[in-house]
């Protein structure tokens, strides 16, 4: 048995409504990274100087040299740029999501002020703005307690939320392990907030975004203009805008960094972009710990048994009767790389059918031949399936003319001595009439052609199954 832990279903094709206070069509939210003081240096007791998201081209670290020009460039974000950006918001009344890095912060501590006297939320981006990908965990896990601290210590409040960036493949979960964050937003993985499951702990997850930011003015490809981002921000707000008044609100994420778009030929685009959403009603522009506060209120965790989690009794238990009568279907289907994708009637259904399809044809043969003749002596007698019963009973079978019956009976007496297997077909497709109609018009069909109808029958018949068991 193997097991995929990756997500690849998330909502599905239906997402819940968020229901957006006011009934918003859309929520932009912004976030201001605040790193300026956090980022290597050797000052800070680093191996080398910075070489990540700055107006350098082709920047790279320096081992033990402090890098003037790099530095001086973050130090600008902190002068000038985190100013420009705090007349602009503030001008504009739109709070923002501070992601602070402590150690940022505790060499900031006028604009900590001016980020609390606007009410802006200042969630946690670490105790320095470092990679975490080659920490080992304890590391790690001691690196997240100490931002923790020192963020408290410097805000006078425990951070709310936590955003890493340059994170590790254990730091959603070391975070998590916190039971500290009412959110977390190291992941690119939707447009709507989520939760994930992690020990006894559910955590909710506000995802972030590395498109819709001011970062790729750093990065190939990338923005050269600030109406290059500006349009950006204006497009996908067009299109996300567009979907909620037709009843699928979203969020949008908008990332930016005092030292790249706090720029005044980069910021110009970011300033109408704001004027434009300010033409639109329906438009929340909250904090993150808004989105997180709202998200747990009106969609609250649900825990419910995950296919992909049970053990093969359990799964065999479950599922053992989606294919009449055949729970090595079900056996077989256990042992495939299962994964939350598959905590859905489709997952299941597909999980199932690859165990169908490649068995023997004697072994599909004996699936076909567990199945009862429509309308036929066990349904008579009431020995069905209570699967069967309930199907054949919504086409309207178990209510047939004395005639009806005997042509029911005739065509399957047919069939089976022609073809070897019951005439099968998923009834909830049709009504009695189109049954019928459709014994009638394979009956004649040859036995290649008619066993491969009916294991497609087959495999409908399983789908709608699932549908009653499962999301």
């Amino acid at each position: 048995m193997t097991r995929y832990t990756r997500d690849m279903r998330g909502h599905g094709p239906t997402p819940p409504a968020p229901r957006w206070p006011g009934d918003a069509k859309i929520a932009v939210q912004f976030v201001l990274n605040y790193e300026e003081g956090g980022e290597n240096c050797v000052l800070h007791g680093d191996a080398a100087s910075e070489a990540f998201l700055s107006d350098i081209p082709g920047a790279a670290q320096w081992a033990g040299q402090r890098h003037w020009n790099m530095e001086s460039i973050y130090e600008y974000g902190a002068r000038a740029g985190f100013w420009r950006l705090h007349r602009l918001f503030t001008d504009a009344n739109i709070p923002l999501t501070i992601y602070g890095v402590a150690s940022a912060l505790a060499r900031s501590p006028e604009q900590v002020q001016a980020m609390k006297e606007a009410s802006w939320e200042i969630a946690s981006h670490g105790l320095k703005w470092v990679e975490h990908k080659d920490m080992p965990e304890e590391e790690e896990r001691a690196a997240i307690a100490e931002a923790i601290r020192l963020h408290t210590e410097i805000v006078g409040e425990v951070p709310r939320g936590w955003y890493t960036g340059r994170c590790s493949t254990n730091t959603v979960r070391l975070a998590a392990e916190t039971g500290q964050f009412d959110y977390i937003s190291d992941t690119y993985d939707d447009d709507l907030p989520h939760w994930i499951e992690i020990g006894e702990r559910d955590q909710l997850i506000i995802p972030y975004t590395l498109e819709a930011n001011d970062m790729r003015f750093a990065t190939a490809p990338g923005w050269v203009t600030g109406e290059d981002f500006g349009q950006y921000l204006t497009d996908a707000f067009d299109t996300l805008y567009a979907e909620g008044a037709a009843g699928a609100p979203k969020m949008m994420s908008i990332g930016l960094h005092c030292r790249l778009v706090g720029r005044p030929g980069k910021i110009a685009g970011l300033k109408r972009f704001i004027e434009h959403i300010a033409k639109h009603d329906g438009v929340w522009c909250p904090r993150r710990v808004d989105i997180a506060e709202h998200w747990a209120a009106t969609h609250p965790p649900r825990r419910w048994e995950r296919p992909s989690r049970m053990d093969k009794a359990r799964f065999v238990e479950s599922f053992g009767g989606i294919f009449e009568h055949s729970p090595w279907i079900a056996e077989r289907a256990h042992g495939l790389e299962l994964g939350p994708a598959h905590d859905c009637a489709a997952g299941v259904h597909n999980a199932l059918c690859r165990a169908f399809r490649t068995a023997t044809a004697e072994e599909r043969l004996s699936v076909l031949t567990a199945h009862p003749d429509l309308a036929g002596k066990l349904a008579q007698a009431g020995r069905l399936t209570a699967e069967s019963t309930s199907e054949q009973a919504a086409a309207g079978l178990d209510l047939l003319t004395d005639q009806e019956r005997e042509t029911f009976t005739r065509l399957n007496d047919t069939y089976v001595e022609k073809h070897g297997f019951p005439f099968i077909i998923a009834v909830r497709d049709h009504d009695k009439a189109s049954i019928l109609a459709a014994f009638q018009r394979r009956i004649d069909n040859d036995r290649e052609t008619e066993f491969a109808e009916a294991c497609r029958q087959v495999e409908r018949i399983a789908q709608f199954r699932l549908m009653d068991l499962l999301p």
